[in-house]
């Protein structure tokens, strides 16, 4: 198996983008971009000063007239000239992202095509949702006209777990809707996004401040959102940062996309095929080392379906490769973080606390040339009960719990009522009627059958619900009812 090459060791102290220009920072607070498989520095990252702040919203607002008086089809052409740059770059993109933030090769790559759908899921969008509607003769000699507008300048927040995939979720549509930003990149993985600039740059047609970049995290996102030209927010992370923003937002009278945590289910039914469920549970489940929005980590076993997976997944997941990404052999990278795997070690030590048994302990594991990486190996918790906590809060790790239903019914009411989210769920059945009642009484908005992780193409929206989601729109293609705004014209002329 070949070892693919870093694209750079060290990508040095990172710049803000402000109004096309690539600005170093003034200030004094700096912080460390650690390559997740090795515990290697690669990059510093300046947290944007209120100057640095100010400038690039004032560059946004600039770009704001300018990109509204571009001619539509001139937009679409350098929307789609956006797309050809990530398929030049896929190679590098995806290199960088392995490097920053932990991927596998095939994750890696996979989230580069999601990007390029999401661009030309906002090409279409552009040509087909920004159009108007119009009625003449309303009455006697009055036409009406429904016309459609960009809000304007907006703050879009990045999290650690896909950088890109969530800049890609919101950062074309805005585009397609005459929409300025100031991107906010995770202070965890920021060289992800440092090359998605570098390739955005490229595109010849954008206006300077059409896409501006401050680094700096939570303290730099409450400040641009509290500014008066910002008109709302685009966030994927975490429920507890997201509420904070769609407070100050609510407050504020601005719009919000929130995308938080989730705790995911998959309902394993007596009728399933074992050894598709198992393959499908070792990406549903581990998959990205268990940091996915949609990756799931209880799996109720309902009746027989129990005794005919367990032994397979505990065999299947306890020979998987562990290493860099880089290498193609690899088939699970590190978490993104030192601070994000302690978290998940803490969460195993709750369900040994709670009376949970481990029977695949995936910690200190074995990684030549990793041992300053923040690696983890999937851990498999037997005889967990649906009340424990380790059951009701994400692990965001390669963590699963088995757990043990009576029926159908009594999966349904947990996923409904133990928790408070409504990400994502999926069932594993080969009942028609059996898989339809499971979409229909399932409270989440994301339905899976037979599918490890329900992830909708980027021209659907990421139909979450509850405290997985909170604001006007979801993100992706629904992003485009955050981004524009509404205007009737009543005219006689009769």
């Amino acid at each position: 198996m070949a070892i693919l090459n870093e694209v750079k060791k060290n990508y040095g102290k990172l710049k803000n983008y402000i109004n096309g220009q690539w600005v170093s920072s003034t200030s004094s607070q700096v912080y460390d971009d650690i390559n997740p498989a090795t515990g290697e520095v690669i990059a510093t990252i300046p947290s944007a000063t209120d100057g640095e702040i100010e400038s690039a919203i004032s560059a946004a607002q600039n770009a704001l007239a300018v990109w509204r008086g571009v001619p539509l089809r001139d937009k679409a052409r350098y929307l789609f000239d956006l797309r050809g740059k990530f398929e030049e770059h896929a190679d590098r993109l995806m290199r960088i992202l392995i490097q920053d933030h932990g991927r596998t090769i095939g994750e890696a790559t996979g989230t580069i095509r999601r990007c390029i759908e999401n661009i030309e899921s906002a090409c279409s969008a552009l040509l087909l949702l920004t159009k108007g509607e119009y009625v003449t003769d309303l009455a006697r000699g009055l036409d009406q006209a429904l016309i459609w507008e960009p809000r304007g300048v907006f703050l879009i927040v990045t999290p650690n777990n896909i950088p890109m995939h969530a800049w890609s979720s919101f950062v074309p549509y805005a585009i397609a809707s005459g929409c300025p930003v100031v991107v906010s990149p995770s202070k965890v993985d920021p060289v992800c996004m440092d090359a998605v600039f570098k390739v955005t740059e490229e595109v010849a047609g954008f206006p300077k401040g059409l896409v501006n970049l401050v680094h700096g995290g939570g303290d730099v996102n409450q400040k641009i959102l509290s500014h008066p030209a910002v008109k709302g927010v685009g966030f994927i992370g975490s429920t507890s940062v997201g509420r904070m923003l769609f407070d100050q937002a609510g407050k504020l009278g601005k719009e919000a996309s929130i995308n938080g945590n989730g705790k995911n289910h998959v309902v394993i039914m007596p009728d399933c095929d074992a050894d598709t469920v198992v393959d499908g549970l070792k990406r549903g489940c581990y998959g990205m080392a268990g940091q996915r929005c949609l990756g799931s980590d209880n799996l109720l076993f309902v009746g027989d379906a129990y005794d005919a997976v367990k032994d397979k997944l505990i065999e299947a997941s306890g020979q998987m490769k562990l290493g860099y990404g880089l290498d193609e052999s690899t088939q699970l990278g590190p978490l993104v973080s030192a601070k994000g795997r302690d978290k998940v070690l803490r969460f195993i030590e709750t369900g040994i606390s709670e009376g949970a048994r481990v029977v695949l302990d995936g910690r200190n594991p074995d990684v030549p040339g990793g041992e300053k990486g923040f690696f983890l190996a999937p851990t498999i918790l037997d005889e967990v009960d649906i009340d424990m906590q380790i059951a009701r809060e994400e692990a965001f790790g390669p963590v699963v719990n088995l757990i043990r239903a009576r029926d159908l019914d009594q999966a349904l009411d947990w996923i409904n009522n133990k928790d408070d989210y409504g990400h994502s769920g999926c069932i594993f059945t080969r009942s028609g009627a059996v898989a339809r009642k499971f979409t229909q009484e399932a409270d989440v908005g994301n339905i899976g059958i037979n599918v490890p992780v329900p992830q909708p193409y980027a021209f659907f929206p990421l139909g979450s619900k509850n405290a997985s989601a909170q604001g006007v729109a979801k993100s992706r293609i629904d992003s485009m009812r955050l981004f524009l705004d509404q205007k009737t014209i009543t005219a006689r002329w009769a």
